[in-house]
């Protein structure tokens, strides 16, 4: 690094490491919400609307790609263009790194970060459909003939009729996005559901939801909140299991280091593999996957393993350990099929 005049580190996530002694060097310049969260200075505007390089990664993901990587694996960085279309989100939620903002606006046209060569675009838009001119942006994108996806998600509860149908249109890519972060929106999202469900019966699109877990808006963190949490957890997954859409667990920080990180872990592991969720209650899941390799010869016969001399594992082990501390939790979800 030294031999550079001026070094410029960026980071998105707090939690990211940076090796020490790098910051205090007199050539280099920090910042990005992973140093300071909701406190980052804002780009200048020739910096926060200039075209990508998307040749920056080249030789790093050829590299990759020779060592044994595929394409998949890499395909964000070889087949889309990335960039917001709005700035900003109304909700304020307490959790996340937007809650300064109080409406949403306008931020760029797709142009203006669009690579032609690239077949494919994605948004990291916090909450488009709150952005008045949505309709505007969504246009100019539809004329680039280009599949899309917004990757953060969308904001389900400010759908209407007319919103529904605009997004059944798209040239999507991918499964269409939501969030499910409070049991207390239940009637919105479940009113919104049955509305998709009632629109387009026979749909063969996908509805993912995001569903945060282990965020106490309170700040408590006892044992009454973490059980409550996780019946509310599983609720929400029974809720959107109910309408055919596929939940998506994300941890806060503060369930990796829970009394029930456990069943945190196998609540995740169980709900964000749709080919288990489909297939599989949560205790069958725990079960099988504390079969010690071996589900392929047992499959879900777990007598028989036991009565060979096989042993629980660990998911196993989480999910009875939890039985025997909140059975009625346990009772009421853990025969949910996804």
């Amino acid at each position: 690094m030294d031999r550079f005049d001026k070094v410029y580190l960026s980071k998105v996530f707090t939690d990211t490491q940076v090796p020490d002694g790098v910051i205090e060097r007199e050539n280099v310049t920090i910042g990005g919400t992973g140093f300071y969260y909701d406190k980052a200075a804002p780009l200048l505007a020739e910096v926060e609307h200039i075209m990508p390089d998307y040749h920056l990664y080249d030789s790093w993901v050829e590299d990759k790609l020779h060592n044994g990587g595929t394409r998949k694996d890499y395909t964000y960085y070889l087949d889309y263009s990335i960039g917001f279309l709005t700035r900003g989100c109304f909700r304020q939620c307490s959790f996340c790194v937007n809650q300064n903002y109080k409406s949403c606006s306008r931020h760029a046209s797709v142009y203006e970060f669009m690579d032609p060569s690239r077949p494919k675009l994605c948004f990291l838009d916090d909450n488009f459909f709150a952005c008045p001119d949505w309709r505007g942006l969504i246009s100019e994108v539809k004329e680039t003939g280009k599949r899309f996806q917004f990757k953060q998600g969308l904001d389900e509860r400010l759908l209407t009729d007319d919103k529904i149908h605009e997004l059944m249109s798209w040239p999507y890519d991918g499964d269409y996005i939501f969030a499910f972060d409070n049991i207390a929106d239940r009637p919105v999202i479940e009113a919104k559901l049955k509305r998709i469900r009632e629109l387009y019966p026979t749909t063969k699109k996908h509805f993912k939801f995001y569903v945060l877990c282990g965020y106490d808006r309170g700040g408590v963190y006892d044992n009454a909140f973490w059980l409550r949490d996780i019946q509310d957890t599983f609720e929400r997954v029974k809720i959107l299991a109910h309408y055919g859409a596929l939940p998506y667990i994300m941890r806060f920080e503060k369930a990796y280091t829970s009394p029930y990180a456990g069943i945190y872990t196998r609540i995740a592991g169980w709900c964000n593999q749709p080919s288990i969720f489909k297939k599989f209650t949560f205790r069958e899941y725990c079960i099988c996957k504390g079969m010690n390799s071996g589900y392929n010869k047992y499959k879900r016969d777990y007598q028989s393993f036991l009565a060979d001399g096989g042993t629980k594992g660990s998911a196993w082990r989480d999910m009875e350990s939890f039985l025997s501390q909140a059975p009625q939790i346990a009772d009421k979800y853990f025969d949910l099929a996804g």
